[in-house]
This record gives C-alpha cells, structure tokens and sequence, in this order.
C-alpha cells in the first residue's frame, strides 16, 4: 500500500505522517538466531558476541558441516536465554533458527525538504526503539541516523516513492543505508 495525501503541499508534518505511516517503516527489525551447529564467522559477530555477553547463549567447539571452513561452534541457548527467547516467541524458542522481531523504527524529526516539481526529497532523522530485552541489548536507542527519501506529487497528494526512482531514493533504500548521526 502507498500512503499519500490529499494535500498539494508537502510540510515536515505531512512528510513525517507519510513517512511514518509507510509499511516499510512500520515493519519491525529482525534477528534471527541461530542455534546448533554456526560457522566461526557468525558466533564472533557483534551480535552474538552481545547475546554471549548478556548469558544468553553458550557454545562449545563443534565438527563444521561440508563446505564451512573451521572453526564452528555448538551454540545452545542458556536457561536464562531459554526464557528471554520464549518471553518473545513462545513456544517457537525450541526451534533452531528463530526469527525474533527486536526494534521498531521512530521518526526523530523532518530535517530538510528539498522540492523540485512534482518532486521532492526529503531527509529525516529516526531510530530504533526497542522491543525487548534483546532489542535492547541490541539496539540503543539513544542512536540516531539520518535518510533521505524520495516523495512524488500524484493528482491525489504526495507520497512517498516505494521504489527506486530516477531521482531521490525509495524508503527502503534509505533506510538501508541510514548513517549514524554524530
């Protein structure tokens, strides 16, 4: 769905209300865990290492499937992690790979619009409010980044552009490439 506006001015108000109406935008950010046999590159990953920090996950050395060079390692959730994981999924916190929503995005402000035509770019400020304790542990929201996102004016508002257009960029792409704010 492509949110838009009746109105024929886009205002950092407006801009704000479309971006954070999007389902791009809305749609929350997921890690997924994997347990049982990880190649050495994902148990030394920042976020292993921060769920290993926070007594959540343990691992032992483990024989590597065909085809991943060595090391690998046996990751078992530990009981603390056990709970922290079902607090999320349920039941679902048996599984090896397990999906967990941890952070939505907030939109922190509108801090330029800069309009051409029926076209507009438009640059926001944003960051990740978590969603539990291991979004938390993850994410900080005391992070913010900054993206720039294309809008086009339709004969019914603006919206905001849901692919890569010939100028601007689509939401999905800012978002991806969003730069820590210093």
């Amino acid at each position: 769905m492509t949110c838009c506006s009746p109105r024929d001015f886009l205002t950092r108000r407006l801009a704000g209300d479309l971006i954070s109406a999007s389902e791009t935008f809305k749609s929350p950010q997921q890690f997924v865990l994997q347990t049982g046999v990880v190649s050495n590159k994902d148990y030394v990953s920042p976020e292993y290492l921060v769920l290993q920090h926070h007594g959540w996950i343990a691992a032992s050395t483990a024989p590597c499937p065909s085809g991943v060079l060595p090391p690998c390692w046996d990751v078992l959730l530990t009981p603390s992690g056990v709970d922290t994981v079902r607090a999320i999924v349920g039941q679902e916190g048996d599984k090896p790979s397990l999906v967990l929503p941890v952070a939505r995005r907030e939109l922190v402000s509108i801090t330029g619009i800069s309009r051409q035509g029926s076209a507009a770019d438009v640059e926001f400020a944003w960051r990740w409010i978590p969603l539990n304790e291991i979004g938390a542990a993850l994410y900080s929201s005391d992070l913010h980044y900054k993206s720039t996102v294309a809008f086009r004016q339709f004969d019914d508002g603006w919206r905001v552009v849901p692919s890569n257009p010939h100028s601007g960029q689509a939401l999905d792409d800012a978002l991806r490439s969003a730069e820590p704010v210093p």
